[in-house]
């Protein structure tokens, strides 16, 4: 019954995570995790907390761990939010930056959680369509009435739109705010944040969930122009004052300190991600040039359905759309070498039979 639901209960369309399966010996490649541990004083930082200061709230500025990531990025802390995931800083750009009336623009295939938060929060939108090799079309965002929003690299086509063209979408859309999600983009070659000092309508979000191994702390960041930042502030404080625990804030802190760690973790994904792309086009895939830690994969014999339910058969998860124009796509994150050796010898089970 629906009786007693408000207007906004109503029009919304949650969004559809990957799939979880409580089981033991998974291998579990839909979800875009991490297949290594976070640093090592990452979980030695979350046990300092683990003491009677859990009584006590976590900070509401985070100014420490802000400091931290302006540190890294060449920024300054006022160019720095953080918030619960990045996905709670989508929620809190589309409230502080998009308007009911004025459409905003972004891929029509893309990440799932934009048209979500379009209909929550009763803001109209066009889809821009990809060009036929999947790639971004620029020009399609170019003087958008609301504002601009997509992935970088692209999800889940996994594709990377190089810095001039970003910058020629910011450019382009001078009175309007241009939000990069760049949620993979230490997989790829070089991220947006520097263009953030030279455009007041840019703002680039990341999250800790992937490279930096911290999908259970939700921990995700935005950095921009100090207007826009406020404006991502004043939203979280009309909403949750605290969205980030001090157990996530102590070991986001140290996740981004030791960038030997990250590096080495980085390179490694990405070598792998490389061996696979290899491996799945000898096995006949039209594999898209990834940038990030998962690959998008068609097979011209073996429906992609058809793939995952006889992976899913072997405890081996990916993800399946099933929607036009994707629908004999699957979305492979990468793993450890071992689990991405099982996961091939699999595929290529499947395909003999």
């Amino acid at each position: 019954m629906t009786k007693f639901w408000s207007s906004m209960a109503k029009r919304a369309k949650p969004y559809i995570p990957g799939e979880q399966v409580n089981k033991q010996n998974i291998i579990k490649l839909n979800t875009n995790e991490n297949p290594y541990p976070p640093a090592p004083n990452v979980i030695r930082a979350i046990n300092g907390e683990v003491n009677e200061s859990l009584r006590l709230y976590p900070s509401p500025t985070m100014d420490e761990l802000r400091t931290t990531i302006a540190s890294y990025y060449d920024v300054t802390a006022d160019n720095v939010f953080v918030g619960n995931g990045s996905d709670e800083i989508l929620g809190f750009s589309f409230m502080g930056f998009f308007e009911p009336g004025k459409p905003i623009r972004f891929p029509d295939i893309t990440y799932s959680f934009y048209p979500v938060y379009s209909k929550v929060f009763n803001i109209d939108y066009e889809t821009v369509p990809l060009r036929e090799d999947f790639t971004i079309n620029k020009e399609g965002f170019f003087n958008s009435e609301g504002g601009v929003i997509f992935p970088n690299p692209n999800a889940p086509t996994s594709l990377y739109l190089g810095l001039e063209d970003v910058e020629e979408i910011v450019q382009n859309n001078k009175d309007t705010v241009v939000i990069v999600d760049e949620a993979y983009i230490d997989f790829a070659t070089e991220s947006a944040v520097n263009l953030t000092k030279k455009y007041e309508n840019l703002l680039v979000i990341q999250t800790m969930s992937k490279s930096r191994a911290l999908a259970g702390l939700r921990v995700g960041l935005a950095i921009g122009n100090e207007a826009l930042i406020n404006a991502l502030v004043r939203m979280k404080d009309s909403f949750n004052s605290y969205p980030v625990d001090r157990l996530a804030q102590a070991g986001a802190i140290e996740a981004m300190k030791d960038v030997a760690y990250f590096e080495e973790m980085t390179e490694k994904i990405i070598a792998t991600r490389e061996r696979t792309i290899e491996a799945l086009t000898s096995l006949g895939f039209n594999v898209l040039p990834s940038a990030a830690n998962f690959v998008f994969a068609s097979h011209d014999t073996v429906a992609a359905e058809t793939l995952y339910k006889k992976l899913r058969e072997r405890d081996i998860l990916i993800r399946y759309f099933g929607t036009e124009p994707i629908e004999n796509y699957v979305r492979i994150s990468i793993g450890t070498d071992d689990e991405m050796d099982q996961f091939l010898r699999a595929v290529e089970t499947i395909i003999a039979e």
